[in-house]
């Protein structure tokens, strides 16, 4: 495993790794605007959401590591204490990475990326059309995170107003996770976008507590078949079954078949039973398959 410490490297060194392992991570699009009235429209892959009561959004428009230069984003934020932050999806991601580009101060990308700008109901800067979401934001705090190239700068945006594109929505009125088609940011100039195929559920109990990987016996835990992943999905159950549940799957058709075609061989019989177990896993049938692997 290759080892750094964090003094020995360059804050583009440093910049390199974190970008890449720290990923993905959502872009905040933000819109701001300074005292003269000068429109900025920059995005910003620090950001997440940190709280909802307050609703509470955080970005960073970090110093320039090449030359510790600050941004324009930063300095309207500090004159006009106001953005938008705008999501950014696939439909939208070639126009606002040509947002990122490093215009003149006064210089106004919704016009230079070819966006649409709508104004908002509360607040000075606009929102971009295009966006799935937008949310008019008041900027709370503004806290340095040092002078040198790289420092972070973290606004925190209260959301105030949230607008969201009816077609995103299901049919209870909710964010529909397929629709919104969602870009985050990856390491230099890689994305990744959240189509149905990449999406997945992992189930987590909030009203009871799973058993634990812990509680599993020591061949599941030891298996050579069964991945960490399953075996989080098996002990994530709230209960062990009774011997009585765990006997009765030995009439199922391919538990009988795998039991009738390993007999004296105890190791096969494990390995198959797992293989067997890990396949139900991928169906969604946990309980069914830990009564298996401990059959």
């Amino acid at each position: 495993m290759l080892t750094l410490k964090t003094s020995d490297l360059s804050p583009m060194q440093l910049q390199n790794y974190l970008q890449y392992a720290i990923a993905p991570r959502p872009i905040c699009f933000a819109t701001t605007i300074d005292q003269a009235g000068n429109i900025n429209l920059s995005p910003f892959s620090f950001f997440n959401m940190f709280s909802t009561n307050p609703p509470m959004c955080i970005f960073s428009p970090a110093r320039r590591v090449r030359d510790n230069t600050t941004k324009h984003t930063l300095e309207n934020v500090l004159e006009v204490k106001e953005c938008v932050i705008n999501i950014v999806n696939y439909p939208m991601v070639q126009q606002t990475s040509l947002a990122s580009t490093e215009y003149a101060k006064g210089i106004n990308e919704f016009d230079k990326a070819g966006f649409t700008m709508l104004p908002s109901d509360t607040i000075k800067p606009p929102r971009v059309a295009e966006a799935p979401v937008q949310m008019e934001c008041i900027v709370r705090e503004v806290i340095s995170l040092g002078e040198h190239p790289g420092a972070g700068n973290l606004v925190m945006a209260e959301i105030k107003v949230i607008h969201i594109k009816e077609e995103i929505l299901d049919a209870d009125g909710k964010i529909d996770q397929a629709k919104i088609d969602l870009v985050a940011r990856l390491g230099g100039d890689w994305y990744c976008r959240v189509t149905p195929e990449s999406l997945f559920k992992v189930a987590k109990p909030l009203t009871t507590l799973g058993i634990g990987v812990d509680a599993l016996p020591k061949a599941v835990r030891n298996s050579m078949v069964l991945t960490g992943n399953d075996l989080g999905m098996l002990g994530n159950v709230e209960h062990l079954p009774t011997d009585e549940e765990i006997d009765a799957v030995r009439n199922s058709a391919a538990v009988k078949d795998i039991l009738d075609a390993t007999i004296g061989d105890a190791n096969n019989r494990e390995r198959e039973l797992h293989e067997h177990s890990r396949t139900l896993l991928r169906e969604g049938k946990v309980a069914e398959a830990l009564k298996i692997v401990l059959l």
